[in-house]
């Protein structure tokens, strides 16, 4: 296996995903701008390869599967950057996961009867929380206590149609638990741990966008947005004795080693024989912030040209 810098490393992994992305652009959302989408989905890695832990995990994953992962978002017109979307290295593989904010612009986005407004909340124990049915009519009545910080009982997600109408789905912390403890991808991940309350909202207004007629009219969106949910209702058996195979664009080479201890060689090219590998003291360093890992990252970059890794600023380099 060969090795290559950190550079080399996120310049190909810039480069197939520009490759995929433009033989896939035909399924991509109107409006989607393929230069920006790329120029922060390799700010995103390179500040994964800031953190020891989280570069450990990215030495696990094939560049193959890292590029797989980013399309599905660019399929649902998401944003890794803005966290709209999170790329998480699990069991040797990229797995892509949908924010709460995100579930939110794609039934926006997607949904065949205009949407007003959609949103999900937490119910805390002692606040005022009351659903039922009215003359036929949905009715939901809510009041928190303001600034709670009481256990979390329950969720419930709304949607308000522009007619006025409105659908909403609600379910207890019991029924989240089971949720996440049957069918999570990943239920000790770092995001049920840290994030309950917003893991909890993703759930409920996630099983609410099964009431929403959303129109996903291409197969790779309808994919993308299955598996971003997190969870995994079909073929359980794959935590059990089976293996995962990493997943592979037609025609790429093997991934090499941007990780191992060594010298940069600062060479822009891969060569046939092995070359000293960077250190973590070689990464292109950038101003302190907060990391970021599997919630929520920073916010866009206002640059609308493609950029190649050398040609970020080293004051502007910008999850959880």
């Amino acid at each position: 296996m060969g090795q290559m810098t950190a550079d080399q490393y996120l310049d190909q992994i810039q480069s197939k995903l520009m490759q995929t992305l433009t033989e896939k652009k035909d399924a991509m959302p109107p409006g989607f701008n393929q230069q920006r989408f790329a120029l922060n989905c390799v700010t995103v890695i390179r500040d994964m390869m800031k953190d020891r832990k989280k570069k450990e995990n990215l030495q696990t994953v094939d560049i193959n599967s890292i590029v797989l992962c980013m399309i599905k978002g660019a399929y649902l017109g998401l944003d890794f950057l803005n966290g709209e979307c999170y790329a998480i290295p699990y069991k040797g593989e990229m797995t892509f996961q949908t924010d709460y904010k995100g579930e939110i612009k794609v039934c926006k986005r997607f949904s065949n009867d205009p949407i007003k407004d959609i949103y999900a909340k937490v119910v805390r124990k002692g606040d005022a929380y009351d659903e039922g049915v009215e003359g036929g009519a949905q009715v939901l009545n809510f009041k928190p206590v303001p600034f709670s910080n009481e256990e979390i009982i329950g969720a419930f997600a709304v949607v308000m149609y522009a007619d006025g109408t409105i659908k909403y789905d609600s379910m207890s912390v019991e029924e989240i638990r089971h949720t996440k403890d049957t069918y999570s991808k990943a239920a000790n991940s770092q995001a049920w741990r840290d994030s309950f309350g917003e893991m909890c909202k993703k759930t409920v207004i996630r099983r609410l966008s099964k009431l929403i007629d959303l129109n996903l009219d291409k197969v790779e969106m309808i994919k993308a947005y299955e598996e971003g949910s997190g969870f995994e209702f079909e073929n359980q058996q794959i935590s059990g004795g089976s293996t995962r195979q990493a997943a592979q664009l037609p025609g790429t080479e093997n991934v090499v080693d941007a990780f191992a201890p060594g010298q940069t060689t600062g060479q822009k090219t891969l060569e046939q024989k092995p070359q000293p590998a960077v250190t973590p003291q070689d990464f292109r360093q950038a101003p302190e912030r907060e990391p970021i890992a599997e919630e929520i990252p920073p916010q866009y970059y206002p640059e609308e040209e493609f950029m190649s890794p050398d040609d970020y600023p080293d004051d502007e380099m910008p999850w959880k």
